[in-house]
């Protein structure tokens, strides 16, 4: 189970400290303090691929993206084009739930400095690969936000069901790609994004009507539009 995996010593230790020592403005909460799965049905068309869990975001809360400025970004835009039950996401008990998409990361302990070494990256690939290969019948396209989750995902699409082309697809926001199955099955089109980083979207390099309009392209090539 994922929720259990010490695998990586330095994900491990600094996931427990920062749930330890908390930040002030949650000191009476009880952190999560371990590995974040991934959130959303288990049949969704849509993923969506990020970096990793924040320290006081997925690593406090359990769910991918909650809690954080980051998350409030994302789970406006998927609730503004339909793919969200509400727009705000503060607790697992918070009666969100999503349509059609789910929420996954290539490393699912929060590094430290928001930076998983390569080696974790890694050691953490078979959690992504099984959960891709879960959703294998339904899945039609993933959105992956920044170009870490581009370049950590190609390799385990391509271990999965899909050819990945050479030279591989580069990363940029709003970059597409379609990739042909190797199960005989339907192909995946894969979507780049900004991340939903402060330092992205407090810059307005990423705005909300950017984001919103990458989500929509999902939708259409998904056969959700």
């Amino acid at each position: 189970m994922i929720t259990r995996c010490t695998a990586c010593p330095r994900l491990v230790a600094w996931r427990e400290e920062v749930a330890r020592v908390k930040r002030t403005a949650y000191r009476d909460e009880d952190y999560w303090g371990r590995p974040v799965p991934g959130f959303g049905p288990a049949d969704a068309a849509i993923g969506i691929v990020g970096l990793a869990p924040a320290a006081h975001g997925g690593n406090r809360t359990g769910r991918m993206f909650n809690g954080d400025r980051s998350g409030d970004v994302l789970y406006q835009a998927l609730y503004d084009v339909g793919l969200a039950s509400q727009p705000e996401a503060r607790h697992i008990g918070d009666g969100l739930t999503l349509r059609h998409t789910r929420i996954t990361a290539p490393v699912r302990c929060a590094p430290p400095a928001n930076k998983p070494t390569p080696t974790e990256r890694d050691t953490c690939r078979p959690w992504l690969a099984r959960e891709l290969g879960l959703l294998r019948p339904t899945l039609r396209v993933v959105v992956v936000l920044g170009a870490f989750g581009w370049q950590a995902l190609l390799p385990v699409l391509a271990d999965t069901a899909w050819q990945v082309p050479k030279p591989r697809p580069k990363f940029g926001h709003e970059a597409h790609a379609e990739l042909p199955a190797t199960d005989g099955g339907s192909p995946l089109h894969l979507l780049g994004c900004y991340h939903v980083s402060q330092q992205n979207t407090f810059t307005g390099k990423l705005t909300p009507q950017m984001l919103r309009a990458v989500l929509e392209r999902a939708k259409v090539l998904a056969g959700l539009g």
